[in-house]
């Protein structure tokens, strides 16, 4: 069983003064040829930008990004405010059975979730968690503790899954803390070493991650390139995962 997935974080679909990008995302989006994607950011109510007639009323940004590439997508409202709200996001090439957004807000000035959704992938309960955590040390150090408090309690221990987000770690204090006491495995360090997502037009920072469990890493990598530099401050970071089934006797 072959896996491509992609975390993203889309900057809620605009650029730093607030001018509508969202259709170069959703370009990036359906040209990466991904299963899986892990967005965070996404701004799935604007009045501001629907008021300007500069987004269809009809469709909310996730709608917007899934098309028929993704028929199958859940999303996690964090952040709310007068005007509308973002949160993270999972879209999928497979069946969704359930998901369930987790506030792991540490003060109210930042409002963080963890998105958990198990999608069925060819007849396998695979689990996934959408992560963004915060800006703060002690604030990504607490929510790791979630993290890791959420799989331990809910996902079993044979379940394949995929920890993917904007986590925010630049020095990689939370490495230890999630591969060690989960089990787990970071893709880009397992391949190539740390791989750069941030900032996008000159990417310097790994703040993007991709986590493993009961998969085999085959390749990872990020999208760079002037196109995705004008889509986000962040690139995509792909990984090409594979889990390999035994077949029963007969």
């Amino acid at each position: 069983m072959k896996l491509r997935v992609v975390t993203y974080n889309i900057h809620k679909g605009v650029t730093g003064s607030g001018k509508p990008r969202i259709q170069n995302v959703r370009t990036g989006l359906q040209s990466m040829d991904a299963d899986i994607v892990f967005l965070q950011e996404v701004q799935d109510r604007n009045d501001r930008l629907i008021a300007a007639e500069l987004f269809d009323p009809d469709h909310t940004q996730l709608n917007y990004l899934a098309t028929d590439a993704f028929p199958h997508s859940v999303y996690g409202r964090n952040a709310v405010y007068d005007h509308g709200h973002h949160g993270n996001a999972i879209l999928s090439r497979h069946p969704i059975l359930m998901s369930e957004n987790l506030d792991v807000s540490d003060h109210r000035f930042e409002q963080r979730g963890l998105l958990h959704a198990v999608a069925d992938i060819n007849g396998v309960e695979a689990h996934l968690i959408c992560v963004h955590f915060g800006l703060f040390a002690r604030s990504r150090v607490r929510q790791a503790k979630a993290l890791v408090e959420r799989v331990r309690s809910v996902v079993p221990s044979d379940a394949p899954l995929v920890i993917a987000g904007d986590f925010n770690d630049w020095n990689h204090r939370l490495d230890a803390q999630i591969c060690n006491t989960l089990g787990a495995v970071e893709a880009a360090q397992a391949k190539t070493g740390r791989i750069h997502t941030f900032p996008s037009h000159m990417p310097w920072w790994q703040l993007d991650r991709i986590y493993v469990r009961g998969f085999d890493i085959e390749r990872a990598h990020a999208l760079t390139g002037r196109d995705w530099a004008q889509r986000s401050d962040h690139v995509p970071l792909v990984a090409e995962l594979a889990r390999h089934v035994a077949i029963p006797e007969v």
